[in-house]
């Protein structure tokens, strides 16, 4: 987001939940792929998987493009939601932050704890929605979950939760969200700001005035950029979520650094980033559809960017 941007309300909080969809669509199969890499690469005693695409070829040839978007739907509602709030909160905080002060080049003391605190409160939001969605991606392909034992869907995972572990269940690994999302998005918004700042300082010829497709590909590539450092940075604490959101026991530890030193003497580093493969594949081209569609959203809004 640029200083051009003229903050407008509930319409920040629109625009972010067009963001949200967007990222579903292009980044759930990948998303997928991650899951199953983390869970049966480091706990569970059953297939490992080679790499991203051994497993992508396992789930077309069992379940086809469809296995690819299970527990899609609590991701849809999640992001969606999330990213309102994710985008809606940034703005209006670093807006509030700034006191007024406008200025072209990035703030860090602004960008960073906007972004923390957009992240602490959406992982409230996002925590219950990733625990149903990590438990039905977990089912299907290669899984040694039971049938009987199993899911049918999305709707009946939630109340099977709710029902086995009360409301309290829902939110097992909020500490691990709350981390990263908070350090993530601290992490992504601050490379995205200055990502699009120094391009535009590039690309800038004595006007601010820049074609739609010039904005466009700064928005690709600065979002793209943003993500891929969300995910680099806070990958292992995305693992310790997964195995403690599907942990069938309930007296599995909630401590993400008790269970990240866990999974260490298990599975060594390489454990701690099971799954990097397909987040690295995902992390660009989702985050970058997010931040397109997010600032399309904004302009059709009518909030401009001068």
């Amino acid at each position: 987001m640029e200083e051009g941007f003229k903050h407008s309300g509930y319409k920040e909080y629109v625009a972010g939940l067009f963001a949200g969809v967007a990222t579903v669509i292009i980044g759930h199969p990948f998303d997928t792929v991650k899951v199953k890499l983390q869970k049966h690469n480091t706990t569970v005693h059953g297939i490992t998987y080679r790499n991203g695409l051994h497993c992508t070829a396992r789930i077309l040839a069992t379940e086809g493009v469809r296995g690819l978007y299970t527990g899609a739907t609590p991701s849809f509602v999640g992001m969606a939601f999330e990213s309102s709030l994710l985008f809606g909160i940034y703005s209006q905080t670093k807006q509030l932050l700034q006191g007024g002060i406008q200025s072209n080049r990035p703030q860090p003391q602004v960008i960073i704890p906007s972004a923390a605190f957009g992240g602490a409160i959406i992982s409230f939001v996002l925590c219950p929605s990733e625990l149903v969605k990590c438990r039905m991606q977990i089912q299907g392909t290669d899984s040694l979950i039971p049938k009987c034992s199993g899911y049918s869907s999305s709707l009946d995972c939630a109340l099977k939760t709710l029902k086995n572990d009360g409301v309290t269940g829902a939110f097992r690994g909020g500490s691990a969200t709350l981390l990263r999302e908070s350090v993530g998005n601290a992490v992504f918004f601050s490379v995205y700001e200055y990502v699009r700042y120094y391009m535009h300082l590039q690309l800038k010829t004595g006007s601010s005035d820049h074609s739609s497709l010039v904005d466009m590909g700064i928005g690709i590539l600065s979002g793209g950029l943003g993500g891929v450092a969300f995910w680099s940075t806070v990958l292992p604490l995305d693992v310790a979520k997964t195995i403690i959101q599907t942990a069938p026991d309930k007296s599995y530890s909630t401590n993400p650094f008790q269970v990240l030193y866990s999974i260490y003497q298990s599975a060594g580093f390489r454990g701690c980033y099971a799954g990097l493969g397909p987040t690295i594949a995902r992390a660009f081209p989702a985050n970058a559809a997010a931040i397109v569609t997010w600032e399309l959203a904004m302009k059709l809004l009518g909030i401009k960017n001068n």
